[in-house]
């Protein structure tokens, strides 16, 4: 179901910008360039353009709230705690850190690659 929601969700991020880039602005719109002639005029395709980025934009947000409702009512059944392979401390233990599992220190002298003296 969220993969579902998710896939509308981007669809119409992608539906809304193309529209948003449509829509004429004071310096043109990438629908500015061409004859005056065409099947919708200037004004009727605002309105339309102007509708659909309405539509797209409460669909858009729609899908956001659906989403965030979707993701509140996982988290609140899963916890990264209830993972299998958890360690589980007993209760009012303090918490120790674990030493890493490779040594961090450096080599000795004796081991260390040799470097050539810087030259002068």
């Amino acid at each position: 179901m969220e993969n579902v929601i998710l896939t509308v969700h981007l669809i119409l991020a992608l539906l809304l910008i193309g529209v948003v880039l449509l829509q004429r602005s004071e310096g043109g719109g990438l629908l500015g360039g061409g004859g005056g002639g065409g099947v919708m005029s200037g004004r009727q395709a605002a309105n339309a353009l102007t509708k659909l980025t309405w539509i797209f934009a409460v669909a858009f947000i729609a899908t956001s709230m659906a989403l965030t409702v979707v993701g509140a009512k996982k988290a609140a059944t899963e916890s990264v705690i209830d993972l299998p392979g958890a360690a589980e401390a007993p209760a009012g233990a303090p918490l120790t850190p674990v030493a890493p599992a490779g040594d961090l220190l450096p080599p000795p002298a004796a081991k260390a690659p040799l470097v050539p003296p810087p030259a002068n």
